[in-house]
């Protein structure tokens, strides 16, 4: 029979490490995200749904000769923007006023360990839908991308923590009720304004004000790697580096536990 060894069963009590709080809370997030079957169900229909109607039934002038290779792009731009910013500030704006916040605030949880942790659950999930508008694109509707992988993987990247920052900010900072409004209001004004589903080119002089937006950079970007085979323009990650810098560093300084 084996002896304990001295000091085996004594407490340690203290925080874990950074690296073991970011693990365990972006698991913790990821499974709140999945337990949540209706925005599931919506975050991964909605993008294939538009995807496939936009692309087959020709009521939005598109550039080129290719519906699919602008709609692809532009959808998959959609589908980070839609989970990365309105998912997740509605979602931070509840647990905000249902005091779940309040009660990690309690934790020696730090503030930016719990907002890198909600990015990377977000960014887990957007690959999934990235995949599966990959899958129906080339299966279904004859989509053949050109491009760098890793360039779109980058693009991505920079566009989630971007559309994160301000969800986190927006979520972060209003109630719940205020936080839904406001996030489908800026939702739909992007989708509409961002070059998300409608040409930039179309909407005149406001172009070059509109290429400022995130959503016109990750979109611009995306169809420039995916759909002309060049090199991500400096400019579009110029812009979605500062919106990601600036919504993060603001939602880090001004995020509100309750």
């Amino acid at each position: 029979m084996s002896a304990w060894t001295e000091g085996a069963l004594a407490p340690r009590p203290g925080a874990a490490t950074t690296r073991r709080m970011l693990a365990a809370q972006t698991a913790a997030e990821l499974k709140l995200m999945l337990r949540n079957g209706e925005q599931v169900l919506l975050t991964l229909v909605i993008p294939l749904g538009l995807l496939v109607v936009l692309t087959l039934i020709p009521f939005v002038t598109v550039e080129g000769d290719s519906r699919v290779d602008f709609f692809v792009p532009g959808v998959s731009a959609l589908a980070v923007m839609s989970t990365a910013f309105t998912g997740q500030a509605i979602a931070v704006g509840f647990e905000r006023q249902y005091g779940v916040l309040k009660r990690l605030g309690a934790t020696p949880l730090p503030r930016s360990v719990l907002l890198t942790a909600k990015t990377l659950a977000v960014l887990t999930v957007e690959l999934v839908q990235l995949l599966l508008i990959a899958v129906v694109g080339l299966l279904f509707l004859h989509w053949r991308p050109v491009g760098d992988p890793l360039s779109v993987l980058l693009l991505v990247v920079l566009g989630t923590a971007a559309f994160s920052g301000l969800g986190l900010l927006l979520g972060g900072t209003l109630r719940g009720l205020t936080t839904l409004a406001a996030a489908n209001l800026i939702w739909f004004v992007l989708l509409v304004l961002g070059g998300v589903l409608f040409p930039l080119s179309q909407l005149g002089g406001a172009e070059p004000v509109l290429e400022l937006l995130p959503a016109a950079a990750l979109s611009d970007g995306l169809r420039t790697v995916l759909q002309d085979g060049a090199s991500v323009p400096p400019r579009d990650l110029l812009v979605l580096g500062a919106w990601a810098v600036g919504g993060l560093a603001l939602a880090s300084r001004l995020f509100r536990w309750e």
